[in-house]
């Protein structure tokens, strides 16, 4: 039988939740509905006056053709970034999962850059690999390569792909590491007496067990790639060169904060919103059927 929490006071369950309910209005319904209402305005260069235009700010963002490759570019972006993120981390969780010696300290390691700010995250990166001071920067040109992401876009994508990915390394080795310790040994062990290698139980057997917490994963590190990105493109590239590193949620910025369109801004800001929501129903709807629960 289930247990049920009881209150003396019909009162006290609203309560508790009114701080919650309260920062969550605060936070994210007033600024979405903020967004939205401003969508549907001009304003003047001077913030003077404000004109209700409907939805001539989408039908311009629809016709501009840079809109459509930042759309693309953030695409790629986040399939590049919550691909490679996942499966490294899958990798250490893996090899964290088994009896070693200080595995301790080498899980505490791996959880370190998780607390670092993605700002941060990308000066780091900025220092190891700046075309003429970064340490690996002089190993890839001892190797031939001329590595130079403040003039190269493909370069620039991969260093913002690299430190976007590192920084989410980390959250997702917890929860692989917690859905492997939580895999019950006696499956593993029944597979093993039935004759199957470590690579055959792996995929047969404790993949599939997993697929809960990758889906999760992939959701989450999806919208990690849309929306928390922004700091690290910010500190490296500043969307460069040439708008390479241009994605929707930076775009955002350029035109409103700096460019001062704030209509245009706030209608790329409320497409994002919808992308996001519609591309998570989409995996929900169509992913998530490959779950094994």
């Amino acid at each position: 039988m289930q247990k049920q929490s009881t209150f003396r006071s019909p009162v006290l369950p609203f309560l508790l939740l009114t701080p919650q309910v309260a920062v969550v209005l605060l936070f994210f319904y007033w600024p979405a509905a903020q967004a939205v209402w401003q969508s549907f305005l001009l304003q003047d260069a001077f913030g003077l006056s404000t004109t209700f235009i409907w939805f001539e700010n989408y039908a311009e963002l629809l016709t501009q053709p840079e809109y459509y490759e930042a759309v693309l570019r953030t695409f790629i972006f986040s399939a590049a970034i919550a691909g490679s993120s996942l499966s490294f981390a899958l990798l250490l969780a893996v090899m964290a999962d088994k009896p070693l010696r200080g595995s301790g300290l080498y899980r505490t390691l791996l959880i370190w850059p998780y607390a670092v700010a993605p700002a941060v995250a990308g000066v780091l990166w900025i220092f190891m690999l700046h075309p003429s001071l970064g340490v690996l920067a002089r190993g890839l040109r001892g190797m031939g390569i001329d590595w130079n992401p403040q003039l190269n876009g493909d370069h620039a994508v991969t260093l913002i792909v690299l430190a976007a990915a590192w920084k989410q390394i980390s959250y997702n080795f917890l929860f692989f590491l917690a859905g492997l310790q939580a895999i019950p040994k006696s499956v593993l062990e029944a597979a093993a007496i039935d004759g199957a290698k470590p690579m055959r139980r792996f995929w047969t057997v404790t993949f599939p067990l997993l697929t809960p917490t990758i889906f999760f994963l992939i959701v989450v590190n999806i919208v990690y790639a849309f929306f928390d990105t922004f700091g690290i493109i910010d500190a490296m590239t500043g969307g460069g060169p040439a708008k390479a590193t241009e994605t929707l949620v930076y775009k955002v910025y350029l035109d409103g904060l700096l460019g001062g369109n704030l209509g245009s801004s706030a209608a790329q800001s409320v497409m994002l919103m919808v992308i996001v929501v519609a591309l998570t129903a989409i995996q929900f709807r169509y992913v998530e059927r490959k779950v094994t629960y």
